[in-house]
């Protein structure tokens, strides 16, 4: 039995590890306030405000030191080619910006700061791992609050990961989005979703509003930072971008498969064997569960990339690489955005649906602009006469100037190679094949001619392209040496059309390459650059837009007569190889200069 002597120690103790415990607690609390408040201040260093004048403004986020931020394109399209933007460094300080490229579908738009290359940009990390309870941030410039440039910050969690949120109308669609119920309002559109680790995982868009006032009660949604960085090469590209379609449509079935009801023959899914009634089963390495899971993976990547597929049926899994098709043609995409010749519909004008700063029934729009100190504010920004340079339009182009630097980077690369121009009209490859099989090929100034596996060819370049796709088997393997030898000597303005498509990948689905897309007569060709070296790895030659390219890839680059030429070549046509040609020597300079 226990006396009053003994008791008064054993209180006091307890009352020792009580004050301990709770002082372990309110220190670990201490901690984890300290943590947040570094994750913010690292986080809003990044985070911009962008000025659009009498439409009022939005937020934003610098993705990389030499000022690349982005944005939404509602917050973007109203501010114009040129715009102010915000930074909350040394109480704030305000930039010029100018407009790169758009994506209307995704409500996305790349601006480029200016002034500095040094700019504090936001880590990025991949959102498939962001999981519903993590806990996140929104920062930005809720009701054109920052009048003194410093952002507002709203705390909260992911509420739920893969939304889908249908079709706005005729063009805005959110797909494979974050769900946050940390504040987001108008005003925070285009700014970033910050993990608890200050890392960034989606770009602010959408919210779900009360009708009168348009306040937030918790449900926003953030673009995934995953599909922005799948079009980021796109979108640096200065292009107005589309999205891109399977051009098939799919159902759940009774047993809760996801099957394809209707395909479209053109498309490249139905030259990879997808049919009607065909189990989807994955798509861009994600497994396939419900209809709108597929819209979700879909939504996320841009029209022409090749995306890995998985399809069963009859028990049996096939795997295949399949191209993209887009949602839009080209004419439809531009007037749907007010850049072609026929302006837009009012009905058809790109209005985001539940869009935090895109106007509904019976709003206004805001009565103020944002004050930025020292930059008055006007209906229509004046482009700054040092950056004037750095923008000019062209029609399908947000702007085309970003599209010609990239352009002449990929110039330069090949002229790397040596000075094309000053080779002959005539080059001669002198090759063997796989099975041993040798002969020369002569690429002339308008004819190609050569015996491969036992047969003559000579094709002329003129008439009917589309016919003149010798070998058989190949695609067009002659008209396709036609093309490259015509890209490497003649100056992209004098080749045909030439523009910058982005940063793309192949086969290998990992792997991205920086793409010029040329146009020939009725041939396109995609040339596809390694992004570090700058060589020309692979050239596709299409003879027309709904039929399989005719592929080379190009290996074994080597020194010859002052050139660097490649001395194998993998030629493929779809789904088969065609063969591997081993060159023995090339011919390229004039006769003159020797052979």
């Amino acid at each position: 039995m226990l006396r009053t002597a003994h008791i008064a120690p054993l209180v006091a103790l307890s009352l020792l590890l009580a004050y301990q415990a709770n002082a372990d607690e309110m220190d670990l609390v201490l901690k984890a306030e300290q943590a947040r408040i570094a994750a913010v201040a690292k986080a809003s260093a990044s985070t911009i405000s962008v000025f659009a004048g009498a439409a009022g403004g939005g937020s934003g986020v610098i993705i990389s030191p030499d000022g690349y931020a982005v944005t939404n394109f509602h917050v973007a399209d109203p501010a114009g080619n040129f715009m102010k933007c915000s930074m909350p460094e040394e109480g704030g300080k305000v930039y010029d910006a100018v407009i790169v490229g758009v994506d209307p579908v995704g409500d996305v738009a790349v601006i480029k700061m200016l002034g500095r290359d040094d700019f504090p940009a936001a880590e990025i990390v991949d959102s498939n791992l962001v999981q519903a309870g993590d806990w996140c941030f929104a920062v930005g410039n809720p009701f054109l609050l920052a009048t003194d440039l410093q952002p507002t910050v709203t705390w909260g969690i992911v509420s739920g990961v893969h939304r889908y949120q249908y079709p706005a109308g005729t063009l805005l669609e959110y797909t494979d989005c974050l769900q946050t119920n940390a504040a987001i309002n108008p005003g925070n559109s285009g700014g970033p979703l910050f993990n608890d680790q200050g890392q960034l995982i989606g770009i602010n868009g959408r919210g779900s509003f009360e009708k009168r006032g348009r306040v937030n009660v918790g449900v926003g949604y953030a673009i995934s930072i995953n599909q922005v960085m799948n079009f980021l090469g796109y979108l640096k590209s200065g292009r107005i971008i589309d999205h891109a379609t399977l051009g098939a449509t799919v159902t759940t079935d009774t047993e809760g498969r996801v099957v394809v009801t209707n395909i479209l023959s053109s498309s490249d899914a139905y030259r990879r064997g997808l049919r009607y009634g065909d189990e989807i089963v994955s798509f861009g390495n994600r497994e396939i569960t419900t209809v709108n899971g597929f819209k979700n993976i879909l939504g996320i990547y841009p029209r022409g990339w090749s995306i890995p597929l998985s399809y069963r049926r009859e028990g049996k899994r096939y795997d295949t690489v399949v191209r993209l098709a887009g949602v839009h043609s080209r004419r439809e995409l531009l007037e749907k955005t007010g850049n072609a010749p026929i302006p837009p519909s009012p009905e058809e004008a790109p209005i985001p649906e539940d869009g935090d700063d895109a106007p509904k029934d019976g709003d206004e729009k805001p009565k103020r602009p944002i004050p930025v100190p020292g930059h008055p504010q006007t209906e229509e920004a004046k482009p700054p006469e040092e950056w004037k340079h750095l923008y000019e339009e062209k029609t399908g182009y947000a702007n085309y100037h970003f599209n010609r630097e990239h352009q002449n980077r990929l110039r330069q690369a090949l002229d790397a190679m040596g000075d094309w121009s000053k080779t002959s009209d005539n080059w001669e490859l002198q090759y063997s094949l796989v099975d041993n099989d040798s002969g020369v090929i002569h690429i002339g100034p308008m004819t190609v001619e050569g015996k491969m596996a036992g047969v003559n060819h000579n094709i002329e370049i003129a008439g009917d392209l589309t016919e003149k796709l010798e070998p058989s088997g190949s695609g067009g393997l002659f008209l396709a040496l036609y093309t490259w030898k015509r890209l490497l000597r003649e100056k992209f303005d004098t080749f045909g059309e030439v523009y910058y498509l982005g940063t793309a990948p192949r086969r290998d689905f990992g792997v991205q390459y920086d793409v010029l897309v040329g146009l020939y007569d009725a041939i396109e060709i995609r040339a596809y650059f390694d992004q570090k070296t700058g060589q020309l790895m692979v050239l596709e030659m299409f003879p027309e837009t709904d039929s399989d390219p005719c592929e080379i890839e190009f290996a074994d680059y080597r020194e010859t007569e002052g050139y660097t030429l490649p001395h194998r070549m993998v030629v493929r046509f779809g789904d088969d190889p065609f063969d591997i040609i081993t060159v023995k020597k090339w011919s390229v300079k004039p006769a003159s200069e020797g052979a």
